[in-house]
Formats: C-alpha cells, structure tokens, sequence
C-alpha cells in the first residue's frame, strides 16, 4: 500500500514539512531505507543517519529539519510508527470459512464471518464471534466462548469454559485454562484439588508463544484488558492480572497474587503467591518478589527490595574484593605494630 506525504501526515495528525504529494511506498529501518519509503528517528543521531539514506520522507519529534528530505513532525515519534505500520503492511487476511478437516460439535456456535482452518477440534457449546480466525490445529473445548475478532494461531489450546473478549490474541502453542498446580499432602501422598475454575481474558490482550495460563481451583483467573503478555510466561491459578499491564518473556506467577493497573514486569522474574503489587508497580528483570508491592513501587533483585537500595546493594557487592583486600592489609599492618609492642 502506499500512501501520499500528506495522507500519512493527516492519519499521524502531524506537521508536514515539504513536498505532500511525494508517494510513500514502504518504511524502513534508515540504513535499510529505500527511494520512496518512510523511515524514522528519535534523536539526533538517528536523524543523521536518515538524512544520508535514500529516503524520501522521516518521521521525527524533534526541531530537525533537511534540505533533501520530506519531514512529517509528530508529538511522538515511536508512536506515530506504531500507527504508520499498518498503513503500509496489511494484516494477513483469512477467508470466512471452515476447513473440511475441522471437527465441530452440533452445539457448537460459529458466526458466518469466522475463519476455521485445518485440523481444529471444537468442542460442545463452543462459541466463536465475528471475524474471528482459527488459524489451524487449535483444540477448544466444551463450553469455550470468543469473542469478536480473536486471533488464535496454530496449535493453541483452550480447555473447557475459558472465556475471551473481543480483539484477542493468542500466538503458537500457548495453553490457556489447564489444571492449576494444586495439592494437599494425604497420608504421605500428594493428593490433587480438582480444579473447577475458569480463565477469562478480556478485551484486547496478547498473549505470547508458548505460554500458559492455568485455570482457578474454584473462581476464575482473570488478565485484564489491554495487557500484554510475552512469549514462556507462567500464569498459576487465581492470578488476577489488572489493566494494560506488560508481562515479558519467561516470567512465572504463583497461585493467587494479584496485580493492578500498568504493572510492568520484566524478564525472568518470579512472583510468589498470595501477594498483592499496586498499580504502576515496576519490577526489574530476574527479581524474586516475596512482599507486596505499594502502588508506584520500584523493586529489583532477590529478594526484591526498593530499587534504589538494591542498586546501592549491587554497587556494594562489586565493591565487596577491593574491601576484602584493604581489611587484609590493615591486619597485616595490626599485627606488625603487636609484634613491634610485645618486642
């Protein structure tokens, strides 16, 4: 698709500054740029190397300006590419339909408009809204229901009751509402409690590749709208996930915590069960939550602790041999002067 300089610049309600009716076939990266595409900076720098590139236009946020190049000005510019992107690269369309191989059960809902590809399962009072895509190999079983415009790719698995909004997706091989990890110890064996929950996802979330979000034991665990979840996350039973949160890559949350609003948490950190972080909470990367967490808090580290005091505890450590080898030198130098006393 291309699009005109001025066309984008109104679509990006941005600053126009040169020749509007340049065509704007692609955008690209500036050392990858080509004639007649888009590219884009954030600082100066970048916009340097967009100005020696061949493209025709850059998207900025700040006072640049070029003699050669067509300039759109926006008060954003990481989030007037956002935008832009999909002006120029449609999403894969797929056909309404069912394909032939798909296993479907007499109860079984599906709006018209929906896309069924090969090899799916569904499962008895299964629900699927409009314009939603089945990409190919996914299992939904009974009682399962979907909103409009869900996005599910191959080989993902909803067992039964899971329920997701409208605008939802789910990428490769993700498993949503399996048992949660529960046990209680019964005469020296681990005996299982049944799992009777639910997981409900609502509108606008995306869930990564790989991940798996485990049904409650008895109420539901519940991501919140808009939040956005990485590739090899762990979700345990009765987690409660607020609104527009981001999970990234191999993140693990034990049963029953909750999170508010806007809570970041970043890779490869652990959240122990039964706790509470607020809204905006902000966890570091490989940081093992033990405590609640007030709304606006910053921790790192394990066990996490307030940001600042574990970056002075990091610094600390680095410091711990260059100490270690002044206490040395300092009981060398106190048992030459005992020496020199008891001589």
């Amino acid at each position: 698709m291309s699009l005109t300089a001025a066309q984008l610049a109104e679509q990006l309600r941005g600053e126009l500054i040169g020749d509007g009716a340049i065509e704007l076939i692609g955008l690209a990266p500036a050392d990858q740029a080509r004639a007649g595409e888009l590219t884009f900076a954030e600082n100066a720098a970048y916009f340097e190397a967009a100005d020696r590139s061949q493209a025709a236009a850059i998207l900025v946020d700040g006072p640049f300006v070029s003699a050669t190049k067509v300039i759109i000005r926006v008060a954003n510019a990481r989030v007037a590419l956002a935008r832009a992107l999909p002006l120029f690269f449609a999403p894969e369309e797929h056909p309404q339909g069912i394909h032939p191989s798909a296993v479907i059960a007499d109860s079984a809902q599906i709006d018209p408009t929906a896309h069924i590809g090969p090899n799916c399962i569904l499962g008895a009072r299964v629900k699927l809204g409009a314009r939603s895509v089945l990409m190919g190999g996914n299992d939904l079983r009974a009682g399962c229901q979907l909103g409009e415009d869900v996005c599910l790719f191959p080989n993902v698995v909803l067992y039964r009751q899971t329920q997701i909004g409208h605008r939802v997706t789910i990428h490769a091989s993700s498993v949503i509402g399996s048992d949660g990890f529960g046990y209680v110890l019964d005469e020296g064996r681990h005996r299982k409690v049944l799992q009777l929950g639910t997981v409900i996802i609502h509108d606008d979330v995306e869930i990564g590749a790989n991940t798996a979000i485990d049904r409650g034991t008895l109420g539901p665990t519940i991501i919140g709208q808009g939040t956005k979840i990485d590739n090899l996350v762990h979700i345990a039973h009765n987690v409660i996930i607020g609104r527009h949160c981001l999970i990234m890559g191999q993140v693990g949350f034990a049963g029953s915590t909750r999170l508010g609003d806007y809570v970041v948490v970043a890779s490869q950190s652990g959240i122990a069960d039964h706790l509470k972080l607020g809204n905006q909470v902000i966890v570091g990367a490989k940081s093992g939550v033990m405590r609640d967490v007030a709304d606006g808090g910053r921790v790192l580290g394990v066990p996490a602790a307030p940001d600042r005091q574990a970056k002075r505890q990091i610094i600390a450590m680095q410091q711990l041999p260059e100490l270690l080898h002044r206490v040395r030198e300092l009981e060398a130098q106190v048992a030459q002067l005992n020496a020199k006393c008891s001589g």
